[in-house]
């Protein structure tokens, strides 16, 4: 008798664990994890804050619309602390521990660099947002932003016909000033022009006054900027108080969207140039919708701009092709991005699958008093992605 009730328990015991077990596993099926992974402290926060919030927004929108697959979107949310080495350390552990499907995220090279190697060794998928120097295709990341060929080149291309071809370059001291500055000293060459100068400085740096005299005494055609994160404040208000206006020498940035032009400040700003692939005022019907809901999310004050958009871009292809796949692995999901398009708000991209690049349409743009840019110019239609700059032949040697 003692026996039977012992083994009476015992299976009341196994029924119970298998049904905790069982319950335990339908609520995991019915979400599935992805990885946010932005500066949102240090230098950087004011740019990649943003991102994450349109990415949270996409995953808002897509949940609130059924989910990917039936499960809805878990975001695990952390911070790189505008450092390479924490944002490697974060990636590790989206991947390891929390299990992500995906890592939306980075902003700088020298980020996106850091978590290159953890992704293509625990073969992950990171959704990189913004534009880059190029010259990389990695199976593992997936690439959002404008290669050179998208932004870079047409943008020095636009300056030597409008302003001139003595041009001043001054950067933040990582991977992608110096290469693209490389880029743009090989245009340069092609096109007959002269690099009067060459400045670069630390991540956060706030003392341009030496770089300001030089830029003084060479009295260059237009500069061309590629520093990133807050030093951007510094620099246009030392150029401002040193009397250098859009009307003296024009700057064409190419780190600054609508969310720093109001960081910066507006009267230090207007007049200036910038090169994306996206705006606030991009007139299309499906930026209508993102700008209202952007703004009905975070605040009628908030902008949206270029990295903004191609972290909302990011999550929805990621579940298209998750969709298409029928699947969360990453291969599988890599693969069916191969020429998936998506109706974006600045108009219809398309994932190229021999690199993993969108091909997208070229903007520049000019900020005006209220802190908006006004698209002054842009190609007929979207540019396939050149990552490498392979169909330039004065840009052969270039790494």
């Amino acid at each position: 008798m003692k026996t039977s009730r012992l083994f009476a328990g015992a299976c009341t015991l196994a029924v119970l664990c298998a049904a905790i077990l069982t319950a335990c596993g339908k609520k995991e099926d019915t979400y599935v994890k992805v990885g946010l992974l932005h500066s949102l402290s240090g230098t950087m926060s004011m740019s990649e804050t943003p991102v994450r919030d349109s990415e949270l927004l996409a995953i808002k929108e897509i949940n609130e619309a059924g989910g990917v697959l039936g499960r809805q979107i878990k975001p695990i949310v952390e911070d790189g602390e505008s450092d390479p080495s924490t944002f490697a350390v974060k990636a590790r552990k989206l991947l390891e521990e929390d299990q992500v499907s995906t890592i939306f995220g980075c902003w700088t090279s020298a980020s996106r660099k850091a978590v290159k190697p953890v992704v293509e060794e625990l073969f992950g998928l990171l959704w990189y947002p913004i534009q880059y120097e190029g010259m990389e295709a990695s199976p593992n990341i997936m690439y959002m932003g404008a290669s050179p060929n998208q932004q870079v080149v047409p943008a020095v291309d636009y300056c030597a016909e409008k302003f001139g071809k003595r041009m001043y370059l001054v950067g933040s001291d990582y991977i992608f000033p110096r290469t693209a500055n490389r880029i743009i000293k090989a245009q340069l060459a092609q096109l007959e022009g002269e690099c009067v100068g060459e400045s670069y400085v630390p991540m956060g740096h706030q003392d341009f006054e030496l770089i300001i005299q030089e830029i003084l005494e060479e009295k260059p055609d237009v500069i061309l900027n590629t520093l990133n994160g807050d030093s951007n404040i510094y620099f246009f208000e030392q150029l401002n108080k040193a009397g250098i206006d859009s009307t003296v020498i024009p700057v064409m940035s190419f780190s600054i969207s609508e969310e720093e032009v109001a960081g910066i400040g507006v009267q230090n700003l207007i007049g200036n140039y910038v090169a994306w692939n996206y705006y606030e005022t991009t007139e299309t019907p499906m930026n209508e919708k993102f700008v209202s809901d952007y703004k009905s999310e975070y605040g009628s004050d908030r902008v949206t701009g270029d990295p903004i958009e191609a972290g909302y871009i990011a999550v929805y292809m990621w579940a298209a092709a998750c969709e298409k796949a029928g699947s969360f692995d990453v291969e599988s999901v890599r693969m069916a991005s191969k020429g998936l398009s998506f109706t974006a708000p600045e108009g219809t991209v398309t994932i190229d699958g021999s690199n993993q690049h969108l091909y997208k349409q070229v903007r520049i743009g000019q900020i005006n008093e209220t802190g908006l840019i006004d698209e002054i110019w842009a190609t007929q239609g979207a540019i396939k992605p050149d990552p490498y700059l392979s169909t330039y032949e004065w840009a052969r040697g270039i790494n």
